[in-house]
């Protein structure tokens, strides 16, 4: 959980830098860029969630 953060504090300074120097376009890529690696290590987490779920259940 402590890298969504990093990454979410990361992408929230790069992206204030980019918007104030003029950049908004690479600002708005930066931030998706950021929620795409975000939701793929959330699926990696709820996947590994399901899992333990399955084993716990025996099923």
């Amino acid at each position: 959980m402590f890298k969504i953060a990093a990454i979410g504090i990361v992408v929230a300074i790069l992206n204030q830098v980019l918007i104030r120097s003029g950049r908004e376009d690479q600002a708005l890529m930066t931030t998706l860029a950021g929620l795409i690696v975000v939701l793929f290590m959330l699926i990696d987490q709820i996947s590994a969630l399901f899992d333990k779920i399955q084993s716990m259940l025996g099923l």
